[in-house]
């Protein structure tokens, strides 16, 4: 059984509003697979962005070179396919670029399987006053649980 690898993207959630989420299988190479199940990779900086054949790439992620690669190791921070339906592609593409919507990765996980999925979504920048309505509500639901704990 394979230890349970959960990198999220916690900045994803302050900064953009989320509209609507998708699980996308990425497509990686054998050291890259290696080094996510050693839990060596980060995706807060990274981002999604369509090719002129109308695939879907993460950019920025970055996948720690593996420890026993040799010459045939990875790069870092190359693009990485996302696989994803035509139909999903298709809404996805139409949203980006009318819209002017962005795709940004929540959270690299692995199935049962030992599958490299990413959880990606559609997001809305926030602006300055969204960010500290979402600071406010946080600190008050934490007010009122600590007040509920102590009756």
């Amino acid at each position: 059984m394979q230890p349970n690898i959960n990198i999220k993207n916690k900045k994803a959630r302050f900064e953009y509003e989320i509209l609507d989420t998708y699980t996308a299988g990425i497509q990686l190479t054998g050291t890259e697979i290696k080094s996510i199940r050693a839990s060596k990779a980060r995706i807060t900086e990274s981002f999604c962005e369509f090719n002129d054949q109308g695939e879907l790439f993460v950019i920025n992620m970055f996948i720690e070179e593996y420890i026993n690669g040799n010459i045939y190791n990875h790069k870092p921070k190359s693009e990485r396919r996302l696989l994803l339906t035509k139909r999903e592609l298709k809404k996805l593409q139409k949203e980006v670029q009318n819209v002017g919507l962005t795709i940004i990765p929540l959270r690299l996980f692995l199935t049962e399987k030992g599958w490299a999925k990413l959880d990606i979504a559609l997001c809305k920048g926030k602006k300055l006053h969204d960010k500290r309505n979402t600071l406010k509500d946080r600190d008050n639901k934490r007010d009122l649980d600590r007040i509920k704990k102590n009756f």
